[in-house]
């Protein structure tokens, strides 16, 4: 098994694979990744994702915008709209995004709904265009398990066919270890933030997990986290701690896990009982703040408690 590791869109990278010409693809691999920067990357201002948020058109350079485009309407209209990437005003407004602000308490929400809705975006396989110069796109909850596809099939393209790809949590495993066992991965705990809560086997599907517990601020007594109501433009108070989704891509399950932490306990249950190619653990507090776990019948002999 050959074993490569880095750094990319401001994480880290795991990637382990088998191959019988023992090749070692981390300066492919790393330039693939630099080049997804380039188009995809907000905090890049010369990326793709940069000029168009500066404009009301852009032509794509690159094969990766269209392909994000068409997941993120596919999972904006089949969650009614809780996963949405125009919300990045939203995101600047509370602190959160490239463009930081010192005071998210005085942020105008409701001039900012104005510009959110994935429906003011035109797009087709050459170009994208908007209905107003204001409105932005952000695609953090949903690019970076694009990358994991990319190199995954970049892989694939290479006779590589079992494999691990791990990008900043993010994952996609192929085919088995040694010996017919399943690659092994974990969700962490988020009450105890660095140790894993549950270990998952996994073999050709991907698994990403949304979180609300390490990307949040207090300021002036207020708590500030970055998962927001794209509908509402209000931060999300849940009971729910963690959601980890499980579908064939990665990108699927990085829109979903999103969106299913604004949708809440509740209403994601409902619709992954009618969605059976995704499979989700919940894990959530109860009225006496212990934590509790939900869990979908596909993954229930995958996963084990630590």
């Amino acid at each position: 098994m050959i074993s490569i590791q880095g750094e990319a869109q401001g994480t880290t990278y795991h990637i382990k694979y088998f191959d019988k010409k023992q090749r070692n693809l981390k300066i492919a691999i790393d330039s693939i990744l630099l080049d997804f920067d380039k188009c995809l990357s907000l905090y890049r201002s010369d990326s793709e994702l940069s000029d168009f948020n500066k404009s009301t058109f852009h032509r794509y350079k690159s094969p990766y915008f269209f392909p994000v485009l068409k997941k993120s309407k596919e999972v904006f209209e089949a969650t009614n709209g809780a996963f949405d990437p125009t919300i990045l005003p939203l995101v600047n407004a509370y602190g959160f995004g490239p463009t930081k602000n010192k005071n998210p308490e005085n942020a105008d929400i409701n001039s900012l709904l104005k510009l959110i809705g994935f429906e003011k975006i035109l797009f087709d396989s050459y170009a994208v265009r908007k209905s107003k110069p204001e409105i932005q796109l952000d695609f953090n909850g949903i690019a970076q398990g694009y990358s994991v596809d990319i190199i995954s099939d970049f892989l694939v393209g290479l006779d590589i066919n079992r494999f691990m790809v791990e990008i900043g949590g993010e994952i996609l495993c192929k085919g088995y270890k040694v010996d017919n066992k399943p690659w092994v991965t974990g969700i962490e705990n988020p009450l105890k933030p660095g140790s894993l809560f549950c270990s998952v086997q996994l073999s050709d599907r991907a698994m990403t997990t949304a979180g609300n517990y390490r990307n949040h601020f207090e300021k002036d007594g207020q708590v500030f986290n970055h998962i927001i109501n794209p509908k509402t433009g209000s931060m999300e108070q849940s009971s729910l701690l963690s959601v980890t989704v499980f579908a064939q891509d990665a990108i699927t399950a990085d829109g979903f896990d999103t969106a299913f932490f604004v949708m809440g306990l509740e209403e994601t249950k409902h619709f992954v009982s009618k969605n059976p190619n995704l499979d989700i653990c919940l894990l959530y507090t109860d009225d006496h703040g212990n934590l509790k776990t939900y869990l979908t019948d596909g993954i229930k002999n995958l996963i084990k408690e630590l």
